[in-house]
């Protein structure tokens, strides 16, 4: 299960993964058995497809043969588990069992029917004249593929529908513990309430964990790893407002400050909900406008079409879209903290390219009445001309957003003002209160201008996701701050209030840092460091991508060997296991990798994740030679042999991965996946014999 959101969550995400309940490793049982199973059961497929395309005219050799059964009986033993886990959902939910039940049926059915035409044991007996496989009915086996996906996707639809429904009743379960703690007004029954709440609370950061771990779109994936942020932060600052209501019941800004919490957290769990069920509330549509790089990259795309064809625009059109895109530009040139400088130059390009655009549809209107080549030459001049005046400004804007952003981050890192408010509480000044108050609503304001034109270039929706939520955090905490601080001047000696308005402070200065990382990520995405494809766009011959594909089929295979040696364990904990599915998991993103498909996107993912498989490796040899101490002298000495072969694996991928690419991609990713094979068909090996030897000091222990 991925960990982190990557740039999609930015500074969002990177809250997620924090201490408390939102920061807990959880997995929710059903969509993990589901996933598992799934990940087993589809490359399979995928493999049997590969091994029906063979020529009808090739050999069929003792090992083509071998390798046709192998497949199939694989397939038959992955349907069976997923066919368990489809029975056992099938059984908690009723409503569902009919649907369920009868899409397992087909799946059994479909791999007994594949595992029975691969199957070659006696193919090359007399007797077996007669006998109906692979080689003699191919449409058979096509057939009950399909039918294997068909019956795997509506389970794991049925599924994903369980699976939402599971986590709307936690988030009503919140929901309702929340109305109550909002109206207790005894410190013990708050207690047992908030107990109650924090286990639901845990219950509910486990299943939108999963969830957002599994979500495809990248937005998406922002949004939830925005909102358990705030649910993560929010919890903390619910205990300790809440806390402060009760000692002092009589303060309006302690109400005040705790009212902000519970509406903050409800907005956050009704955009879980919104999220995961795909629906707004009363059919409210997404009204955010787009962005101005975003803008700028559509209206790129529609003057660039005018080279095919001079009548898929209009003029209307363009100049509108123009206006719309400038319009927005008045966010920077309208903006206070913007420099004469950068404003002055932000309106020169604005211009330009107004005047670009009537330049270019002079040549348009020209170049639809007759066609030359001149007029073709014109146009393409008048193309680059707008296309480059559009760049520049691009420059321009990332260069006062970012420069704005980096100073006012700079300028508050020693936090002088929480520091000043923080003391005038304490001391009872509430003229101090009133002057500090004031300076942090200034720098609120400013970090929210900053942020929202942040926005406008931060290049990916995932970032602007995250622009987003530093906006909104910065807005709610900023006036949450100043009725902490309110609170602890008007009761200087309480401990409570003290200790709500550090919390408080301490999520501000946590969303400061993160604009670090979000400013990092922005200037990665606008200096082309990050989007960087890798995968087959790299590899552009058919000989190059056919060698990496065989090589991840085999991959595949040694992934499903893998996963049936870890099913064997009871102790689906110990270390050994664990390092065991760890690698296997990822060995099965390098083979999806090797398809052109899965989580490997960028030469950075493709390296980090092997990089991580090594030293896993290396974590699963110091777990074996631990294990092996308990064995005796023969058994040890096998077991390091077996040791002995994995680590300088690790150790000679470890060193591929830090070789220079010197324009040869296509070598480093045939010895990478080499290099990947050996060590998962090490791995299969040392499972299989540490499972027999664990077996046999068991039965030696029960003697």
């Amino acid at each position: 299960m991925a960990a982190s959101p990557g740039p999609a969550g930015g500074a969002a995400a990177g809250a997620v993964h924090g201490s408390g309940p939102f920061g807990l490793a959880f997995d929710s049982g059903l969509e993990i058995k589901t996933r598992s199973v799934e990940q087993t059961l589809l490359p399979l497929v995928s493999q049997i497809t590969t091994l029906i395309n063979h020529k009808d005219n090739t050999k069929k050799s003792d090992k083509t043969l071998q390798a046709i059964q192998r497949v199939g009986q694989a397939v038959n033993l992955a349907v069976g588990r997923f066919v368990k886990v489809g029975e056992a959902i099938a059984n908690e939910n009723w409503d569902l069992k009919e649907e369920i039940s009868i899409a397992c049926i087909e799946a059994k059915q479909a791999g007994e029917t594949i595992a029975a035409l691969t199957d070659m044991s006696s193919l090359n007996r007399p007797e077996s004249d007669g006998q109906i496989t692979i080689f003699t009915d191919k449409t058979g086996v096509i057939k009950a593929a399909r039918l294997l996906l068909s019956s795997v996707t509506k389970v794991l639809l049925l599924a994903d529908r369980v699976v939402i429904k599971q986590i709307i009743r936690s988030r009503n379960k919140v929901l309702a513990t929340m109305e109550r703690l909002e109206k207790v007004n005894n410190f013990q029954e708050f207690v047992q309430i908030f107990s109650q709440f924090g286990n639901e609370m845990v219950e509910f950061a486990h299943l939108t964990g999963d969830r957002q771990n599994d979500l495809k779109d990248e937005k998406k994936k922002a949004k939830m790893a925005a909102a358990r942020a705030v649910l993560e932060k929010c919890t903390m600052m619910l205990l300790t407002a809440s806390k402060t209501c009760l000692r002092h019941p009589n303060c309006e800004s302690a109400h005040k400050n705790k009212e902000g919490v519970f509406d903050r957290m409800k907005v956050a769990l009704d955009k879980v909900i919104e999220i995961v069920t795909e629906c707004k509330p009363n059919g409210e549509t997404d009204i955010s406008s787009i962005s101005i790089f975003t803008g700028i990259k559509e209206f790129k795309m529609n003057i660039e079409t005018l080279r095919e064809n001079l009548y898929f625009q209009s003029k209307e059109t363009l100049s509108a879209m123009l206006d719309a895109l400038l319009e927005r530009t008045e966010d920077f040139t309208d903006c206070a903290y913007t420099s004469h400088e950068h404003r002055e130059r932000i309106l020169e390009l604005s211009a330009q390219a107004r005047m670009e655009l009537q330049q270019l549809i002079s040549v348009w209107i020209e170049a639809q009445r007759k066609k030359t080549k001149s007029i073709d030459e014109e146009l393409e001049l008048a193309i680059l001309k707008i296309s480059h005046s559009l760049n520049e400004l691009k420059k321009e804007l990332h260069s006062t957003a970012v420069q704005l952003a980096a100073d006012l981050v700079k300028y508050h890192a020693d936090h002088v003002v929480l520091k000043a408010l923080k003391l005038t509480g304490v001391e009872g000044n509430l003229e101090g209160l009133a002057e500090y108050a004031c300076k942090l609503s200034e720098q609120k304001e400013r970090l929210v201008e900053t942020c929202r034109l942040l926005r406008h270039v931060s290049g990916t929706e995932p970032l602007e996701i995250t622009c987003i939520h530093a906006e909104e955090t910065f807005q709610v905490t900023g006036q949450q701050i100043i009725s902490a601080a309110e609170t602890l001047t008007l009761h200087p000696s309480s401990k409570i209030a003290k200790e709500n308005l550090d919390v408080f402070c301490e999520a501000w200065e946590s969303q400061i840092s993160d604009m670090l990382t979000l400013l990092r990520e922005i200037n990665d995405v606008f200096e082309g460091r990050r989007g960087e494809k890798y995968g087959y766009l790299s590899l552009p011959k058919p000989m190059e991508q056919a060698k990496i594909a065989k090589l991840g089929l085999k991959l595949g295979l040694l992934t499903s060997d893998a996963n049936c040696e870890i099913e064997k364990w009871e102790d689906q904990e110990n270390e050994v296991v664990r390092y065991g599915r760890n690698m296997s998991s990822m060995a099965y993103s390098l083979y999806l990798f090797t398809r052109g498909e899965g989580p490997i996107k960028t030469s950075q993912d493709l390296i980090h994740q092997l990089e991580v498989f090594a030293e896993e490796g290396l974590k699963l040899a110091s777990s074996v030679q631990a294990f092996s101490k308990q064995l005796k002298d023969d058994d040890k000495l096998m077991l390091l042999l077996e040791i002995n072969k994995l680590v300088p694996l690790c150790h000679q991928l470890q060193a591929v991965t830090k070789t220079p690419l010197q324009n040869q991609v296509f070598l480093k990713v045939d010895k990478s996946i080499t290099k990947t094979r050996c060590i998962m068909a090490t791995l299969v090996q040392l499972l299989s014999l540490c499972y027999k030897l664990l077996k046999k000091i068991q039965m030696e222990n029960n003697r």
